[in-house]
């Protein structure tokens, strides 16, 4: 290694994406989808510039993989955030407390 140069540093902001998402995915009990892809997509794309200037074909590779992830996961958040739940529909409204009043 020569030192760091700009793809250099480049993949270092996407080896940190990559982290973020996995520590946000570890630590949050409900992530958003959208972030959680996102940030993955951005950090695959960015360790992806920097293994086209400093190839190493397995890693470029599993950024393809790992991209590809991503954007699938983005289009089922997507799709699922248009589509109301089949069993959020199927389910009656809970029925109102004994008092009528909002006591339990």
């Amino acid at each position: 290694m020569t030192g760091l140069d700009t793809a250099a540093m480049v993949g270092f902001g996407g080896m940190f994406c990559i982290i973020a998402a996995y520590a946000y995915l570890t630590w949050n009990p409900a992530p958003n989808p959208f972030l959680l892809h996102g940030t993955n997509l951005l950090g695959a794309a960015l360790l992806t510039v920097s293994l086209l200037v400093h190839t190493n074909w397995p890693s470029l590779v599993l950024e393809g993989f790992w991209a590809s992830i991503a954007i699938y996961g983005l289009v089922k958040a997507a799709r699922e955030r248009k589509s109301p739940s089949l069993s959020s529909a199927a389910s009656p409204p809970p029925a109102p407390p004994a008092s009528g009043r909002g006591e339990r």
